[in-house]
């Protein structure tokens, strides 16, 4: 008997509860699937199943073995589905959800260049801070950044988040630049209040060593483009995402400080629903994403090879 087929008749038979419901799921006689079975324990030399006439119970073998099966299972169909794929055509409408900040700044020219490669997708961004449920909002797939709550969704990396802080020139012309962690706390914070732990930040040695920054803080907002324009402006001290700051850094209106010392490291990732049956479009949309960003992001690339060295 093809193995394959005999994993899937035993897989079916955990998830019915019995061989006959297996056994109607692939269109074969009871009996037949019971051989299937019969088949793969011979082969295994452990029992896999323990029958009765009312139920099935799974060994602790068979427990293990399943939890394989199940897994091999579907990335064989994954990857049917991916050879299928490459001879068709992405269609319809793909529904996104993104931070603002984030989408703002960095996903108008990427969604621009994969509508521009799939003609037959149109494409509905929502833009918000809030946490969303992807299956009660009709959300194909969303961009969250951070640590991840524990959940059914299947998640996607496409990038690091790295964590600087930084000050515009005039602000250190008028105030000097920190050059120890107490220096760092005497100066005016611009915080973003929607953070994690948006009262404190952490600074790490490269010891492992922690330090609390608590200087005052100057403003506090709920929204980063406002405190990148703050920054620019001179107000005072920044901390967050280098997606945010990169470019100001780039340009010479922002100065990275603490360069020796480090911020933490996030991520950015891509969530959806279920890793089965998952379309076209949404597969082809989360490769794009993970090709244009990466591990180091366009963003990172923009501070200059000695900065982005000093981010890692």
């Amino acid at each position: 008997m093809d193995r394959l087929t005999s994993m899937a008749v035993f897989v079916a038979a955990v998830e019915e509860g019995s061989l006959v419901g297996a056994a109607r799921r692939f269109g074969l006689s009871p009996s037949m699937a019971g051989k299937h079975v019969s088949a793969l324990e011979e082969q295994l030399k452990a029992r896999l199943l323990q029958r009765s006439t009312r139920m099935l119970k799974l060994t602790e073998v068979g427990q293990a073995y399943y939890t394989r099966c199940k897994h091999i299972l579907e990335d064989v169909e994954e990857a049917t589905r991916e050879a299928q794929d490459a001879q068709q055509t992405a269609r319809g409408v793909l529904s996104v959800a993104a931070p603002t900040t984030f989408g703002a700044m960095h996903l108008g020219g990427v969604v621009a260049n994969y509508l521009s490669a799939h003609p037959d997708v149109a494409v509905e961004i929502m833009l918000g801070d809030r946490y969303v449920d992807l299956l009660a909002d009709g959300i194909d797939v969303a961009i969250r950044i951070g640590r991840l709550k524990d959940s059914d969704l299947i998640t996607r990396r496409l990038a690091p988040c790295r964590m600087i802080f930084c000050a515009a020139p005039s602000f250190l012309a008028r105030h000097g630049a920190p050059k120890t962690v107490e220096d760092l706390c005497q100066m005016p914070r611009l915080a973003f209040s929607e953070a994690v732990s948006p009262g404190d930040w952490t600074l790490m040695e490269p010891d492992g060593s922690a330090h609390t920054i608590d200087g005052p803080v100057r403003l506090s907002t709920n929204n980063m483009q406002m405190l990148l324009a703050a920054a620019v402006a001179g107000t005072g001290v920044a901390y967050g995402p280098s997606f945010v700051f990169g470019e100001s850094v780039a340009r010479g209106d922002l100065v990275v400080l603490m360069s020796d010392y480090w911020a933490s490291e996030l991520a950015i990732h891509a969530v959806y629903p279920t890793k089965r049956h998952v379309s076209l479009k949404l597969r082809r949309f989360i490769e794009h994403l993970s090709a244009s960003f990466g591990d180091t992001p366009p963003w990172d690339l923009m501070l200059g090879a000695r900065r982005s060295e000093a981010l890692r």
